[in-house]
């Protein structure tokens, strides 16, 4: 189980590291002055292979987590509370992470119409989830 556990870790890890940096891309891809292509075209890249890097570490993240849980009953007693609070963030990380999808399609067909002010506060989701999910699982709350 401590295989499991470590590897999921650092897998979870790596899939935050993603979905810290993608936004900020958007950040600058936001600010990039119309005529800059070279540059646009640049950012857009860096946001692809990123994004593809990130969904590939998302899914071992997910099948790991749902090994502990399934294959190893972590979170399964009763009184487990602080296992449905996680899965919930598991499913808000995977909104966000499909969201970043989104964004970057509609960067890619040039029709971003949010300011880079509106991602940088959109680039805080993922630390608050990550603090959230870390908390959950160390504290371990409404445990019986």
């Amino acid at each position: 189980m401590l295989w499991v556990k470590s590897f999921h870790i650092v897998f979870v890890a790596s899939w935050f590291a993603g979905l810290f940096y993608l936004p900020r891309i958007f950040v600058n891809l936001a600010m990039v002055p119309a005529g800059s292509e070279d540059e646009r075209a640049r950012l857009l890249l860096m946001a692809r292979k990123l994004m593809r890097f990130t969904n590939l570490l998302a899914v071992p993240a997910v099948v790991l987590g749902l090994w502990l849980w399934l294959g190893y009953g972590i979170g399964l007693a009763p009184g487990s509370g602080w296992m449905h609070a996680k899965l919930a963030v598991v499913l808000l990380t995977l909104g966000y992470h499909h969201y970043c999808g989104r964004l970057l399609r509609q960067f890619e067909r040039g029709q971003n119409h949010r300011s880079h002010v509106w991602f940088r506060w959109f680039n805080e989701m993922p630390v608050l989830l990550m603090v959230v999910a870390v908390v959950l699982v160390v504290v371990k709350p409404w445990q019986g």
